[in-house]
């Protein structure tokens, strides 16, 4: 049995090619968008809740009992039975 050392040798190296290829366009397109990020945007754009809110204010929340949406998930009929299983 002959072992093909070239040929073992231009498999290895071929994968290290194109391993370090992808991890080039990887790093390029991370450190690109990482760039845009910082660029200047719109008056009404921000890039935390922080810079939205503002430093010294504080986020308001909803209350447990505010309606979401369409429908209050809170108050579906096998929670309302439920509670009223769980009451009586």
């Amino acid at each position: 049995m002959n072992i093909d050392w070239w040929a073992i040798l231009g498999v290895i190296l071929g994968v290290l090619v194109i391993a370090g290829f992808l991890l080039a366009i990887f790093i390029f397109f991370t450190v690109l968008l990482g760039v845009r990020k910082l660029h200047r945007r719109g008056p009404n754009s921000a890039r935390s809740l922080e810079e939205r809110v503002g430093q010294g204010q504080l986020a308001r929340f909803l209350p447990p009992t505010a309606p979401r949406g369409r429908v209050d998930q809170l108050q579906t009929p096998e929670l309302l039975e439920a509670a009223a299983r769980k009451s009586s």
